[in-house]
């Protein structure tokens, strides 16, 4: 029996703006900001138990294959955040005050 490499796979798909993991709600930022963060892609996998390794190593490649790409798409959805912080920030200051605060609980 003759068996065929799979020479090309497609582990990421562009969903309008955004991009996430093929066949997933997962999106990439997830997966890139991880593996910016010097997470490893078995403990990438492990955090996202619905990606295979594969898909997470499949992801990291298509991060580095367009990074340019990806590091402008990150820095506008960035961009677009702290616009909606800000608001946020002054629409209601009180539920501004309080998620700020219970962001630093969490995180102490």
């Amino acid at each position: 029996m003759k068996v065929s490499p799979t020479l090309t796979k497609q582990y990421v798909e562009q969903r309008g703006e955004g991009f996430f993991i093929e066949g997933t709600r997962i999106s990439l930022d997830s997966v890139v900001y991880a593996f910016l963060n010097g997470e490893s892609a078995e403990n990438i996998a492990q955090n996202f138990p619905l990606l295979s390794l594969e898909q997470v190593y499949g992801a990291i490649a298509f991060y580095l294959a367009n990074r340019e790409l990806i590091d402008a798409y990150l820095a506008e959805e960035e961009k677009e955040f702290d616009a909606l912080r800000q608001s946020l920030r002054e629409k209601n200051p009180t539920l501004y005050q309080k998620l700020v605060a219970a962001q630093q609980n969490k995180q102490a």
